[in-house]
Order: C-alpha cells, then sequence, then structure tokens
C-alpha cells in the first residue's frame, strides 16, 4: 500500500476511523529533513502492506490538523491506534529507526 495524502476534510475518515493503525506524518514541501524521510516512509508502507497506513499531512495546506494535534515542528509523526493517538515521534530518523518506533508503538 503506499502512503495516503491526507487532508482537514478527510483526517478523521482515515485516520481516527482507519480499521487498522496508522502513522501519519505531517510535513511540508519545503522541508528538508521530511523530504529525507519520505522514501523510507513509502518503503516501509509497502513492507507493512494493509497492516499499517501510513498517512501524509501537508502542514501549509491542512493546518487544522496539525494544529489540532500541537504540531510546532516538522517533520512530526503520530502512531494512531483505534481512532487515538498512542505515540509521537520529531524528527528524521533512518529507516530501521523509524520501523522500529512503529512496531514499538502497535
Amino acid at each position: 500500500m503506499a502512503t495516503v495524502a491526507v487532508t482537514d476534510a478527510t483526517f478523521d475518515a482515515e485516520v481516527k476511523n482507519s480499521s487498522v493503525p496508522v502513522v501519519v506524518d505531517f510535513w511540508a514541501e519545503w522541508c528538508g529533513p521530511c523530504k529525507q524521510i519520505g522514501p523510507a516512509l513509502e518503503e516501509l508502507s509497502a513492507e507493512y502492506g494493509d497492516t499499517v497506513k501510513i498517512a501524509k499531512v501537508d502542514v501549509d495546506s491542512n493546518p487544522n490538523s496539525a494544529a489540532a494535534m500541537g504540531v510546532r515542528g516538522i517533520p512530526a509523526l503520530f502512531v494512531f491506534k483505534d481512532g487515538a493517538p498512542v505515540a509521537n515521534l520529531a524528527g528524521a530518523r533512518p529507516k530501521a529507526a523509524l520501523k522500529s518506533w512503529i512496531d514499538e508503538s502497535i
């Protein structure tokens, strides 16, 4: 499964109402560290398949979702399980570290 682009309008449907755990990446086009972890998240999305959804929220186009989650810096990652955030991580990490964090959180 490829990463899913989520907007303020689709956040509840795609994230909070998901039947599987969701990793939400709050990012922006101009953010260097966000671009660094982008390929790793795409690879992880393929590896997890249908067991974990990886969603990306562009904070410039969708400020309400970021504000609701208290995002102050990007990249900001959250794991949602059963509609609620259960873990969060700020800043870029190598793919192995991201995978380990996701596995521990779900």
